[in-house]
């Protein structure tokens, strides 16, 4: 059976979600239903990886931290895990383009199910799939929504921002 855990946010509350292994999920208040399928879960807050995920995400959108040092568990297709690893690249105030992240994981030309992988990444900000934007820089789809997205890329820029929540 996997942990949960919540935590209040900046961006709002987010549920974290571990197995024995890792970081499973890291799920918005709003969550779109199936767009990450989980099994049973129980509350356990005094879970080893959601205690340090919970301080590290604080870190984080305390200013104090720029990388998650975490293990990480995510379920996918190899496709999917390729594509999340390559979200994992994208330095930390920075961004890229479906394309370029296509052609980072070596299938230029595969731009639009790397966008679709992109949605399922169950993993929001410790793998940053919110540095993916449109190729003429428009910010596109987030499962947090695009408010959060642009209150995550202007963190990162070092901008103060007011709490969504």
């Amino acid at each position: 059976m996997l942990s949960e855990c919540t935590m209040a946010s900046p961006v709002g509350e987010l549920t974290l979600v571990a197995s024995e292994h890792g970081l499973r999920a890291v799920l918005w208040a709003e969550e779109r239903a199936g767009r990450v399928r989980l099994p049973e879960r129980r509350d356990d807050p005094a879970h080893a990886v959601l205690a340090e995920a919970v301080r590290q995400l604080r870190d984080y959108f305390e200013g104090r931290r720029r990388t998650f040092d975490l293990p990480l568990d995510p379920e996918g297709t190899d496709f999917q895990k390729a594509v999340w690893t390559g979200l994992n690249a994208i330095p930390y105030g920075e961004t890229r383009s479906y394309a370029a992240l296509a052609a980072a994981i070596g299938r230029p030309g595969a731009s639009r199910a790397v966008g679709a992988a992109n949605g399922r990444n169950p993993l929001s900000i410790v793998t940053p799939c919110h540095r993916v934007i449109g190729a003429n820089g428009t910010l596109t789809g987030f499962a947090g929504g695009l408010a959060v997205k642009q209150w995550l890329l202007a963190h990162e820029r070092g901008e103060r921002q007011r709490a969504l929540a």
